[in-house]
């Protein structure tokens, strides 16, 4: 039994380079998270119904493949700043300021923050986040459709036109669990649909219930308390960024997720203990686990995703928060995975002549 168990997580790992860039895009793209629950409805009482379970995958690597997770680990080592999730940054002269990586899920565990993050929030005059628009679904929503060419086909095509029918079948019952018919979306581009079924349902449920993710939630009091608020993208840019991907990329990632099912769950649970425990430096790593035999094709399609999703918009956020964090007394909170590495914003603001120092060492 040991062995069987064994086996089907490796292979579910050895899949996740493909099947966890849509679940990773997801976590890195607001605006999927906020539109969600103004374009669908899922009851409270389903949403307090509904566990999100899911098992850690790292951890039962440690003990089934400790060569594997040594190696693993190895490669999370080297990552500049690849471990701890909060920040603080300084600069002669200036008030010091705050970073906090973030996920944007409602956990919560992720919503309680690392120790010593409320306290420095509490002393910020002004509060960062990827896109101040999330605090107004709405709104955020309205300036989306009137750029509908970059979530919705504009040829008269739906997804069906992409998909074999027994891939329709399970697109149809993953979307069904989720309160959501194939007929509203199918017009919409398979990214978009991806966001839908490559969140656990309990996350899905959470959001429609009204409990706010991480980010949001520091927006939303960072205007109650009378901070200045500001947002380091639009959302459209956001979309812009997931649409330059190809869409047989996004194919095959919505496939590939429909295919992990409830491991899904596991996905999640992976991420978010890697997350709690400040190993960021190896959630990469742990998305690369794929096989040693993976194609050339799916290399190209993961380094597309990590420039265009990750690394392009590191350098937009660090330019753009730059003049603000000059202003000290600053909090700021993005994805957690734009912070590390030699691409990462931390990296980068460094390079503003900023002085940044892990504060999870000091808990």
């Amino acid at each position: 039994m040991n062995r069987l168990i064994r086996s089907i997580r490796l292979s579910v790992t050895d899949r996740l380079g493909d099947n966890i860039l849509a679940l990773i895009a997801t976590l890195h793209v607001l605006f999927a998270l906020s539109l969600i629950v103004t374009l669908f409805s899922v009851s409270k009482a389903r949403a307090e119904d509904v566990a999100c379970g899911g098992k850690n995958l790292i951890a039962e690597m440690r003990t089934s493949d400790p060569a594997r997770f040594a190696a693993l680990e190895k490669e999370a080592a080297a990552v500049p700043n690849g471990k701890g999730t909060f920040w603080k940054i300084e600069k002669q002269g200036i008030a010091p300021s705050y970073l906090l990586g973030t996920m944007h899920v409602t956990d919560p565990r992720v919503l309680a923050m690392p120790k010593g993050a409320d306290a420095a929030y509490q002393t910020a005059k002004t509060v960062i986040v990827e896109s101040d628009e999330i605090v107004d679904d709405r709104k955020a929503a309205a300036a989306i459709m009137m750029q509908p060419g970059l979530t919705m086909f504009a040829d008269g095509k739906s997804i069906k036109d992409f998909l074999k029918p027994e891939e329709t079948e399970k697109l149809a019952a993953g979307l069904k669990e989720r309160g959501i018919p194939l007929t509203l979306v199918a017009k919409m581009k398979p990214w978009m649909i991806a966001s839908f079924v490559a969140l656990p349902a309990c996350e899905m449920s959470r959001k429609a219930a009204g409990a706010s993710f991480l980010d949001k939630k520091l927006a939303e009091d960072a205007l109650k308390q009378g901070k200045s608020l500001k947002g380091l993208e639009t959302m459209v840019e956001q979309l812009q960024a997931m649409d330059a991907l190809p869409v047989q990329f996004h194919l095959n990632a919505l496939i590939e997720t429909l295919a992990l099912g409830d491991t899904v769950a596991d996905v999640m649970e992976t991420t978010t203990e890697l997350y709690l425990s400040g190993d960021t430096g190896l959630i990469m790593p742990m998305m690369r686990a794929v096989s040693e035999e993976k194609s050339t094709e799916s290399d190209a399609g993961y380094a597309d995703f990590e420039q265009r999703i990750i690394t392009d918009r590191n350098r937009t956020m660090a330019t753009r928060a730059q003049p603000i964090l000059d202003g000290g007394a600053v909090f700021m909170a993005v994805g957690a995975l734009h912070l590390p590495g030699k691409d990462g914003v931390i990296e980068l603001l460094r390079k503003d002549g900023f002085t940044i120092t892990s504060m999870s060492a000091a808990n």
